[in-house]
């Protein structure tokens, strides 16, 4: 049965992990005859890459005419506001993020099933958010290989490194995986991202022509099916050199910030770089190409999608409206809590920052300066415009 899924995101300009999800998730099922459309408030870059698949992107819902099958949610108010738009269709949320408010799932009834592309996401679900086990699954992150480069073996020394991050305005973990390289004998690693102005749309390529990678999440994933070795590393801390022997455990935590759990340190950073092995880094290739391909997922999506639909409503729809208009205040309630945590979190920081500046050299000199009287003395009077 072909099926016409509505996907949500916070936005369609970007084209960050939640953006290129969609993309290859969207493009693979119309290739296999279903109908998505992608819904955002918010269009762009990533919302033509997805169109050029074939798949309709919207920034109204009043322009789709024909509803859902199903609702397939990204982010907390755009998944709340497209089930308020199309009451009775069953949906599912997925929790991309740890942190980010707007990955906080919003318990809704018609949500019935929640996906976490890992363990630690998995936690945010279940034990932060009250959401059951029994309708909580782990979907892995996966690579799209139509879009990467064979895999190919790399020397058995690596000759050239790439950090790979979107996030490299932190000079001091970029400096750690430098003198990392240095310790032996590389040449400082390219660093590209959009913090370094050279973001790449899609980096399978790039990959290709490097031995040594230090990325984390989707990156990492993609760089491993091309063959090179992967050290795991972002702003938020570093982890271990991939391998297989702990690449189903690192799989478990997406290769992402819960494997990110030691400091940034040069020393051991270089330890990582000097285990390197072409033959590992080939046979974790192999695994990720085995086990880790967009095929695979959508696969198990798409039986996500038929459990979901069969599964019976369990309430008559008079019970369901209401219990779905009380779910939808306490959201719009957590929201108000949000958005004044956010407003008191920046205006904390505006201030911490304003008396930093207020104890400068600079700053007593200017207050000094507008309370003299000789500053009169060099300002303009005002002019007066001529009638013309």
């Amino acid at each position: 049965m072909s099926l016409r899924v509505l996907f949500t995101n916070h936005q369609m300009a970007g084209r960050g992990g939640t953006q290129m999800w969609i993309r290859d998730i969207a493009g693979a099922l119309v290739a296999r005859g279903h109908r998505p459309v992608v819904w955002s408030p918010q269009l762009g870059a990533s919302a033509d890459d997805v169109r050029a698949l074939g798949v309709p992107v919207i920034d109204d819902l009043q322009k789709l005419a024909e509803p859902p099958d199903l609702i397939h949610g990204h982010h907390r108010l755009e998944t709340a506001a497209v089930l308020a738009h199309f009451p009775g269709v069953p949906a599912l949320f997925v929790c991309h993020g740890w942190l980010p408010w707007q990955e906080q799932p919003p318990v809704l009834p018609r949500i019935r099933r929640y996906l976490a592309v890992d363990r630690l996401r998995r936690e945010r679900l279940v034990a932060e958010n009250g959401i059951p086990p029994e309708r909580v699954a782990i979907l892995p992150n996966f690579v799209d290989l139509r879009r990467l480069p064979e895999a190919s073996l790399r020397p058995s020394r690596p000759r050239r490194a790439l950090l790979y991050s979107n996030r490299t305005d932190d000079a001091s973990w970029v400096a750690a995986v430098r003198a990392a390289c240095r310790r032996n004998g590389l040449a400082a690693p390219a660093v590209v991202g959009a913090a370094a102005g050279n973001a790449v749309d899609d980096p399978g390529r790039l990959f290709s022509e490097h031995d040594l990678v230090f990325a984390r999440g989707r990156s990492a994933l993609e760089a491993m099916a091309t063959g090179a070795t992967v050290v795991l590393c972002d702003v938020e801390g570093s982890g271990p050199r991939v391998t297989p022997a702990n690449f189903a455990e690192l799989a478990d935590l997406n290769f992402g910030v819960g494997a990110l759990r030691l400091p940034h340190d040069g020393a051991r950073l270089a330890a990582a770089i000097a285990g390197y092995d072409a033959e590992e880094a080939a046979a974790v290739a192999r695994l990720v190409r085995q086990h880790g391909s967009l095929e695979l997922a959508v696969e198990r999506l798409l039986a996500l999608y038929r459990d979901l639909l069969d599964e019976p409503c369990a309430s008559e729809p008079g019970a369901a409206a209401a219990e779905e208009g009380r779910a939808i205040a306490r959201l719009l309630t957590d929201l108000s809590r949000t958005i004044d945590h956010a407003r008191d979190a920046r205006l904390t920081a505006l201030e911490r920052e304003l008396a930093s500046l207020r104890s400068t050299r600079a700053f007593r000199m200017r207050e000094r300066w507008l309370r003299s009287p000789l500053r009169r003395l060099f300002e303009r009077p005002p002019t007066t415009p001529t009638a013309g």
